[in-house]
């Protein structure tokens, strides 16, 4: 089979199905490939999604989708003292990620482009140091298909990008293991629920997140050098056994998480790299949905005007330059709240907690970490380890 496109999407995540959508917006002639028979399967996620990203993106996640309605985050230190946000900010919902996916690739086919399910794609074709289309196996038979750009949205580590020789991988130490279960005869809240601790969460955290009436995704990430996750998951589950003593599991999810700056060379040539693929996801929580879909949106509109308006081949790197315009200081910056946070012990954390107070937490996510760190300052006599915190912040 042969097929001339002008933009090919490897990957129908979010991020992939963002861009498809973009490009064909431009008038593009896009095909969109997945090697799964079911779009969205198998769910390797919390399915969480805050409700700004629709107003952002210009879009509407679909009722039929949404498994409950977020409207507060509680956080938890190791000693059970809670902090929570309630307000617009954290807004949000716990998604069907299969009916969520479903939902984003018929609207890149609606907008006009081309799906193809069961079609992995194995490498890239060259001309000189342009890669001009790929070369795959769909529904088990060859499959070969020429594109003016190629965009890998194929998940962490993604072999296109190693195939176009970029540097998408990660060390053990840049990646986190996670581990869900999906549980009934659990007590959920309008809130999800954040819970710290290095017994249960070493360089991660546990999480309650809703799915229904008296359903929840429950589950822990932890980092890659501590072992096996599933592990931790049994001593958070033993450790809030009161909580858990009645609940069941339905369905098991993992995934690996890269928790590391995002990859330089989001362009090569007329190749582009998004969302997991590039490393696009938040080195302090590890969601990377939110952020595929914005790398999504920006790649497959540059892609698009690209392909349909015969712009030089330099005007590919106008995704980069908008993505770093957009994230990069945000990306540093919190990759060192991380780096600090993940070396603090559980008296550290509790400290944190006992010092700080609901009003507190909404100035941390305001980016009011100058109140915050008059309130550390407080205590850091008692507590020196907090100092390289402090530095951090005041940055």
């Amino acid at each position: 089979m042969n097929y001339d496109y002008d933009v090919i999407v490897v990957g129908a995540g979010p991020g992939g199905a963002f861009a498809a959508k973009e490009a064909a917006a431009q008038g593009a002639k896009v095909l969109l490939v997945d090697r799964r028979k079911e779009i969205g399967a198998p769910v390797r996620c919390g399915e969480g999604l805050g409700a700004g990203i629709e107003e952002e993106l210009g879009f509407k996640v679909p009722r039929e989708a949404i498994d409950a309605y977020i409207n507060a985050a509680e956080l938890y230190g190791p000693n059970g003292k809670k902090l929570e946000l309630r307000n617009e900010t954290s807004r949000g919902y716990v998604i069907d990620r299969k009916k969520f996916d479903k939902f984003l690739v018929e609207e890149a086919a609606r907008a006009g482009a081309e799906v193809l399910v069961k079609t992995r794609i194995d490498d890239l074709k060259k001309e000189g140091s342009k890669f001009v289309g790929v070369i795959g196996n769909s529904m088990g038979e060859k499959f070969e298909a020429n594109a003016k750009v190629i965009i890998a949205a194929d998940g962490g580590e993604s072999l296109i990008a190693r195939k176009a020789g970029i540097n998408s991988l990660a060390t053990l130490a840049e990646t986190d293991f996670g581990i869900e279960y999906e549980m009934v005869g659990v007590d959920v809240k309008d809130a999800i629920e954040i819970y710290f601790s290095n017994y249960f969460a070493p360089r991660g955290y546990a999480w309650v997140f809703p799915k229904g009436k008296d359903s929840a995704n429950v589950g822990v990430g932890v980092g890659g050098l501590y072992g096996n996750a599933i592990v931790y998951l049994k001593r958070f589950l033993e450790a809030y056994k009161e909580r858990f003593e009645n609940a069941k599991t339905v369905a098991i999810k993992g995934g690996i998480i890269t928790v590391t700056m995002y990859i330089d060379e989001l362009v090569k040539q007329n190749l582009m790299v998004i969302g997991e693929a590039a490393h696009q996801v938040d080195p302090i929580h590890g969601g990377g949905m939110a952020l595929a879909m914005k790398a999504g949106s920006i790649a497959g509109r540059v892609a698009g005007i690209y392909a349909t308006q015969n712009k030089d081949l330099s005007y590919l790197q106008e995704y980069k330059k908008e993505w770093d315009k957009k994230e990069k200081k945000t990306f540093e910056s919190r990759l060192k709240l991380r780096q600090v946070l993940e070396k603090m012990s559980d008296e550290d954390l509790n400290t944190i907690f006992n010092a700080l107070n609901d009003e507190d937490l909404q100035k941390v996510v305001d980016g009011r970490y100058d109140v915050v760190v008059k309130k550390l300052i407080k205590i850091i006599v008692d507590r020196p380890s907090l100092i390289k915190l402090i530095s951090v912040l005041l940055k």
